[in-house]
């Protein structure tokens, strides 16, 4: 049986992974649904580089990959929730709006809307920007035939 903090890590690590794959400009129009309550910034945001590790076949030695910018942003809710955003690239305002989401989401009178108003019409939009993505992928397939060589 699932623990409540283990289904609540669940549910905001889902809610994490909808918004970082979401443009700002969705984001920010799901939030316009909610009655956003006061909030302060606590970590500004701000950019910066991270290294990233890879490892070949998935099981060999690590080796340092490259370098990859990051946003990051911290929102603290005057009910006094604090929310992280990070994202790949240098989007502040995404990061901001992550954080934003990420404290409500903590909030239990505000747990429900962002799930219904935010979190759900965003994964439903990606789905379809998937869905039609395959489909042009799949419209564009080509299938190669095996010709039999004649003898001789």
């Amino acid at each position: 049986m699932t623990q409540p903090h283990a289904t609540s890590q669940i549910s905001r690590r889902d809610a994490m992974s909808v918004l970082a794959h979401a443009p700002t400009e969705w984001i920010l129009a799901c939030l316009k649904a909610l009655d956003v309550p006061p909030y302060e910034a606590a970590r500004q945001p701000e950019s910066g580089l991270v290294m990233v590790r890879g490892r070949i076949g998935g099981d060999g030695a690590p080796f340092n990959l490259g370098e990859a910018s990051v946003s990051r942003a911290a929102v603290r809710l005057a009910s006094g929730e604090l929310g992280f955003g990070y994202v790949l690239g240098r989007d502040g305002e995404k990061a901001r709006l992550i954080a934003l989401c990420d404290a409500l989401i903590q909030n239990s009178g505000f747990k429900a809307d962002v799930e219904q108003k935010v979190i759900e019409p965003l994964r439903c939009e990606l789905e379809a920007a998937r869905n039609q993505q395959a489909a042009e992928t799949a419209a564009t397939r080509v299938d190669f035939y095996t010709l039999v060589r004649g003898e001789g």
